[in-house]
């Protein structure tokens, strides 16, 4: 009697422990033939489409057209409000009409745009490759990549004018940078 209870005590523990598993595991996720992944852990095994969509997205064409796109769409808003706002506007000799007013906020607002599209896509593009390079994600990525852009784009008004815009755009992006981080 001893050693039938001993087996029916065994078989219960076991079932418990069974129970016990089912219970703080759960049903399991089989990633491949050789690795059960229990989905209690909180990591998630992303698919082969979730990598390509995050791929895509950490991308530097994507970064690059993006920042070019926004850039033109906050520059052409720019170029609007200081369109509305040029006092040259009621200055003009001749008599100035619907048609005169929206062409010179056509040109505002195209100039602009422009404009910021190409810092937008000049820094996103040099930024990220940076980023590569180096491996890392941090505030000198940005320093750095508005070094070149400021130095680039000063460049075409002088050597002075180059050092000067690198010097800028280099502190206004740690600027950025810190505040956007912190």
């Amino acid at each position: 009697m001893n050693n039938e209870s001993k087996d029916q005590n065994n078989e219960s523990n076991d079932l418990d422990f069974n129970m016990l598993t089912h219970m703080l595991i759960g049903p399991n996720k089989r990633i491949s033939d050789r690795i059960i992944m229990p989905i209690s852990l909180g990591h998630q095994i992303k698919t082969k489409e979730e990598l390509r969509v995050e791929a895509v997205f950490e991308s530097c064409t994507f970064k690059t057209v993006t920042s070019c796109a926004v850039g033109f769409a906050f520059g052409a808003f720019m170029g609007l409000l200081s369109a509305s706002m040029d006092p040259q506007v009621g200055i003009a000799p001749e008599k100035q009409t619907v048609k005169m007013i929206f062409n010179d906020f056509k040109v505002k607002t195209t100039s602009y745009g422009k404009n910021f599209a190409m810092i937008g896509a000049l820094f996103a593009a040099i930024e990220c490759n940076i980023e590569s390079h180096r491996g890392k994600s941090d505030w000198k990525n940005g320093t750095m990549a508005g070094g070149i852009t400021g130095g680039l784009i000063g460049l075409r008004a002088g050597v002075k004018a180059g050092i000067i815009g690198a010097a800028g755009f280099a502190a206004f992006s740690t600027i950025i940078d810190y505040y956007m981080r912190s």
